[in-house]
């Protein structure tokens, strides 16, 4: 049987990573899958990849993606200049949902911020995914503050 791997995503893993963006209610209001992409995706992609502060993470098994997030690391002067891991973009293949890979993926990702030094790992998620909310509580997160976001540009959002 194959195992889990977890790496870096690279430029031929773009298309499937937005399609799975794209993979569910919220999704499909925002991103814009298929061939060919919109150039945002693609610059984005080449500047997390640039970023030493940034990794796309992919999960795979048997060379099928199966989940993805963004783990973003931040130094803060609270905490003793402690730096913390923001975890977002959190996907997981609709096929593979409820089967452990987020779990999987969640492990990978909190190994990989202690290794970095991270003081803490911190999320958002949207209200409107309560089986989001309770994965993550099960993981031990909790909600501690309330996140609030600002629209800068609402219009130049590409929003289907």
């Amino acid at each position: 049987m194959d195992e889990y791997r977890f790496r870096e995503a690279r430029a031929e893993d773009l298309l499937a990573l937005v399609a799975m963006l794209a993979d569910d209610e919220l999704g499909r209001q925002r991103e814009s899958p298929g061939a060919p992409l919109d150039d945002g995706y693609t610059a984005a992609f080449e500047a997390i990849q640039r970023d030493a502060n940034n990794e796309l993470v992919v999960c795979e098994c048997g060379g099928e993606l199966l989940g993805m997030l963004q783990i973003t690391y931040i130094p803060y002067l609270t905490y003793i200049g402690r730096w913390r891991a923001l975890i977002e973009g959190v996907r997981v293949a609709s096929s593979q949902r409820g089967t452990g890979v987020g779990g999987r993926l969640f492990a990978w990702a909190i190994e990989r911020a202690r290794e970095k030094g991270c003081v803490m790992v911190q999320l958002t998620t949207d209200k409107q995914r309560p089986d989001a909310i309770r994965f993550y509580e099960k993981l031990g997160f909790t909600a501690s503050h309330e996140g609030m976001k600002l629209w800068l540009d609402r219009a130049k959002t590409r929003v289907r």
